[in-house]
This record gives C-alpha cells, sequence and structure tokens, in this order.
C-alpha cells in the first residue's frame, strides 16, 4: 500500500514555531528528506511520516512537548485552503466533519474522522494513520487543535467541549493544553477525540450560505478524486477508528464509506487485498499500540481488538508475535 500524503499545508505555522524556539527549521527539513520549497507550495502532496518525524523531531530538540499544539494555535480557523469556503459555510458542525470526511482526499489522507454519538453526547475520534512503528504524539496534536479551531469558528461562544482525549502519555505539565482547549483534559486514552454535547453538532451556525457552499463544491467534486489504490487506505483507515468501538464489521466499514459490501471487497480485490487481511493488519498495529500502554489491562485490549475472551485473544497474538501478550509488553517496557 502507498504512504498516505498529506498537503504541505499540514506544515503552516511550523516556521514560525520552529524559530520561536531557536531551532533551524530548515536543516530539520532537510534531516526527514523534506526540501524547504514545499512550504510555499501548500498544496503539494508530502508523506506523512515525513511529516510525523518533523515534528517529534521539533519538539525534542525545543524540549517544547506542545510544539503540534502551538502550530495549531497560529492557524487560521478553517484554513483549508479552496474546502476553507465550503466548511465555513455549512449550516451546522455536524455538515462540517460530515463533508471533512467526505472531501478526506483534499483534505489529509493520513487523517482518519469519525463521529461517534451516543445519548446526549458525542465522541469526534481523530487518527493519524502512519507506518508502524512512528511516532504520531505531536501530528496528533496538531490535529486535534485544527479541530478545535474549526469547531470554535462554527459555534463561537456555543463551543464547549466537555473533555479533550488523548492516547500518548501526559506532558510533564498540561497548563497549555488546558488554555488551548478550554476544559478537562485526559491521557493515555484508548482514542484520540473531543468529546462535546450532541446538540453543539446540530446548532446553527450563523454564517451559513448554501449557495457559497453548493458555488465551492462545484469547484472541489472534479478535484475529490481518489487514486487507484485510495480503497486500501480509506478501509484501514475505517477500521483503524471502529474496530475498538466494535463497529468494524464489513458491512459496517462499507456503509461508513458509503459503499455497497459488494462494491467495497470488489475494488479491494483490484487493489490485490481483501477486507480480512486489513482487518488483522490493523489489529497487530493496535495490539501493539495498546500492549505499549501498561495502562491497559490485558483484558482490556482483547476487548478493544473484538475478542471478548481475553484467552482466545492470547491465542492470537502469540500466534502472530510468537510470545504471550504479557511477555511481549514487559519487553517492551524494558526498553
Amino acid at each position: 500500500m502507498a504512504e498516505p500524503m498529506v498537503r504541505a499545508r499540514a506544515l503552516s505555522g511550523y516556521l514560525q514555531v520552529a524559530r520561536r524556539h531557536g531551532l533551524m527549521p530548515l536543516e530539520l527539513l532537510r534531516q526527514v528528506g523534506l526540501d524547504a520549497v514545499v512550504l510555499p507550495n501548500l498544496e503539494q502532496r508530502i508523506p506523512i511520516t515525513a511529516v510525523c518525524q518533523l515534528l517529534e523531531s521539533a519538539a525534542s530538540s525545543a524540549k517544547c512537548p506542545t510544539f503540534g499544539l502551538e502550530m495549531a494555535d497560529t492557524r487560521q480557523p478553517l484554513d483549508f485552503g479552496m474546502l476553507e469556503l465550503m466548511l465555513s459555510h455549512k449550516r451546522t458542525l455536524r455538515e462540517v466533519l460530515l463533508a471533512a470526511i467526505q472531501y478526506r482526499h483534499l483534505l489529509n489522507e493520513a487523517l482518519a474522522i469519525h463521529v461517534e454519538a451516543g445519548g446526549s453526547t458525542v465522541v469526534i475520534r481523530e487518527e493519524i494513520i502512519a507506518e508502524q512503528g512512528i511516532t504520531t504524539h505531536q501530528a496528533t496534536e496538531l490535529a486535534m487543535g485544527v479541530l478545535a479551531r474549526s469547531c470554535v469558528a462554527v459555534l463561537g461562544e456555543h463551543w464547549q467541549p466537555r473533555g479533550v482525549y488523548f492516547s500518548h502519555p501526559a506532558p510533564a505539565s498540561i497548563s497549555y493544553h488546558r488554555r488551548f482547549f478550554g476544559c478537562p483534559i485526559t491521557f493515555n486514552s484508548d482514542f484520540n477525540g473531543i468529546v462535546c454535547a450532541a446538540e453543539d453538532l446540530d446548532r446553527p451556525n450563523p454564517n451559513a450560505d448554501l449557495e457559497l457552499v453548493r458555488y465551492a463544491e462545484s469547484l472541489a467534486n472534479p478535484l475529490n478524486v481518489s487514486g487507484p489504490n485510495s480503497i486500501v487506505l480509506d478501509v484501514r483507515k475505517t477500521i483503524y477508528l471502529l474496530l475498538p468501538i466494535d463497529q468494524a464489521a464489513v458491512d459496517q466499514v462499507a456503509n461508513h464509506l458509503h459503499l455497497s459490501v459488494r462494491t467495497m471487497q470488489r475494488q479491494l480485490g483490484t487493489a490485490g487485498t481483501n477486507f480480512s487481511d486489513l482487518v488483522e493488519e490493523v489489529r497487530r498495529e493496535l495490539a501493539a499500540r495498546y500492549l505499549s500502554n501498561r495502562r491497559y489491562p490485558i483484558g482490556q485490549v482483547a476487548m478493544l481488538l473484538g475478542y471478548p475472551r481475553q484467552s482466545t485473544f492470547t491465542q492470537w497474538f502469540t500466534a502472530r508475535f510468537g510470545t504471550s501478550p504479557r511477555a511481549w509488553r514487559n519487553k517492551q517496557l524494558e526498553k
């Protein structure tokens, strides 16, 4: 599968934040294989792996665990290039999020978004999908920061999130996170996302303009074309989001992508893979992610990966990793 690509717009604010912390931003770019000419070419596509490595390197060099979030803080609300006109004039936040999913090929191939409703609350989940072993802490905080600013742009003072959740560990101080998001922050969570009131998603956007939206869609639709193998990435991203909430059956994934099961399976076959293999691949990645965090009991990891019985999960894991989940975890945490 081809590596997910993102628009160079994802690095907006990088130079400003890097220089603020006394770094040499162009040298850091070269170290991850990026040329400085990509920065002004906002629509140029660059590998998500390079972006993640760049942000992690910058955060480490600056001793600044909020580097990605500080980049988000430099952004203009709904700064998504040609999609800005469309998103800023949608009728509700729900429509903005659904459009972000629909136009994912123009927005960010590596970003997975899912709106999970549950009674009076809603979870807006986001995940950065990169190669296994690539640290995505800073890229995730950047994406979550951009999401929060987009919500503010649509709802203004009515945007009052109930909580923000990150799957990675907390930095020594989370004061910057609290100021930025204005709500309780939870780290070492089993998901990355924002929890808000369900009614917020359907609160009218005072800037809504359907004529402008239709015009923007007429410009965006011809460009929102997926590559021949993008179905593989789309299905992987969807499984990544839905597997931990036990909604990754083949019909549920197809429905999320607005495809029939038959069409999805046919497109996967054309791309040289199948649904079962992708579930297996994602399950392996998530198993390593969850077991690397001692906070999760092995029984909980089993449940998150779709195994109601820990013994069944242990059999699956041992067959693929050559050791038990507990032994694998202990070895990882010794490093």
